[in-house]
């Protein structure tokens, strides 16, 4: 299974690239209809976790994709699933 996987660790403090990173990833994942993108924000104090999942509930973002599961083994990462 295909997957595209984006690392938010170098970037956490800096808004604009984030919102990129995680367009680009979005993107890029139903041009190649790829069924997965895996988003790894890090642990911490959880507020990078709540920039990308604010980001996902965007509408225009929203239609893009199918669901968001919260990895239950590694609290850190987060996989954003397809339907083509």
């Amino acid at each position: 299974m295909a997957r595209l996987k984006i690392d938010l660790h170098d970037i956490f403090n800096r808004g604009r690239q984030i919102d990129a990173a995680l367009n680009d990833a979005i993107t890029r994942a139903v041009e190649k209809r790829l069924p997965m993108v895996e988003i790894i924000h890090g642990r911490g104090k959880g507020q990078l976790k709540k920039r990308v999942l604010k980001f996902l509930e965007q509408p225009h973002i929203r239609e893009q994709y199918h669901r968001v599961e919260k990895d239950t083994k590694n609290p850190g990462r987060l996989f954003v699933h397809f339907r083509h």
